[in-house]
């Protein structure tokens, strides 16, 4: 568990359970807390400093989400990854994010291009096993410039909602070896085929870059056995 997160810490013009809820959502989508691990809810009161309340509806967030499983009079476990439910965030975002494309390369491919090429830069310049946390951050920012160019903002909460299991599997390929060097070269290829203009270009570098973790998902699930399921 990380350090402790007294309620003097936590910001008190924001809804507590929403704060908890926020940390323990990052530390399950960044796999330091593993699939299996047992959230004991008097440790998270004394952890964040706070009543029962507000650790039970931070839990009940996450199941809702499908991030917990919660056995009564047992113990709350953070869910295995639901490799259906990725698959199905997947499909989303290929769906929506082929069609910002295609409307980037046609409406402002060079406006566009500048501003992820910046962006693109700031993550080549943390493309190390050290940084991944800052990368996969990145990683998101450069996605989120497409849905904001392409007018379509909005719909980006609705698929990082979505994303939690996808988002997790991405998490435990990044480290694999070569795998920064395959995204940054992707978005590279994304950015080149938005800067001209080629929409056909433009939908398959996207394609391929979305593709990516789901297409070794055996691979992944051969080298972490316990964390999957599906």
């Amino acid at each position: 568990m990380s350090g402790m997160v007294r309620e003097s810490q936590l910001d008190r013009s924001r809804q507590v359970a929403l704060q908890i809820h926020e940390i323990l959502r990052a530390r399950i989508l960044t796999v330091e807390l593993a699939p299996g691990t047992v959230l004991s809810r008097a440790s998270l009161q004394l952890e964040f400093g706070v009543s029962q309340t507000p650790v039970r509806d931070a839990l009940m967030r996450l199941q809702e989400e499908g991030l917990v499983e919660v056995y009564p009079q047992y113990a709350t476990v953070v869910a295995k990854i639901d490799t259906d439910h990725a698959r199905q965030a997947q499909f989303l975002r290929l769906s929506i994010e082929l069609e910002a494309v295609l409307r980037l390369t046609e409406e402002s491919p060079a406006e566009t291009a500048a501003e992820l090429r910046e962006i693109l830069a700031r993550q080549k310049a943390v493309g190390s096993p050290e940084t991944y946390d800052i990368f996969d951050d990145i990683d998101r920012d450069f996605h989120r410039k497409l849905y904001e160019k392409a007018g379509i903002l909005q719909l980006w909460a609705n698929v990082r909602r979505q994303s939690v299991h996808l988002d997790r599997l991405r998490r435990l390929n990044l480290p694999m070896p070569g795998k920064m060097q395959t995204v940054l070269a992707d978005h590279e290829a994304i950015v080149d085929a938005i800067a001209s203009g080629k929409p056909e270009a433009a939908t398959a570098a996207l394609r391929k870059h979305l593709s990516g973790t789901l297409s070794i998902i055996d691979v992944i699930r051969a080298q972490y056995p316990n964390y999957i399921r599906g």
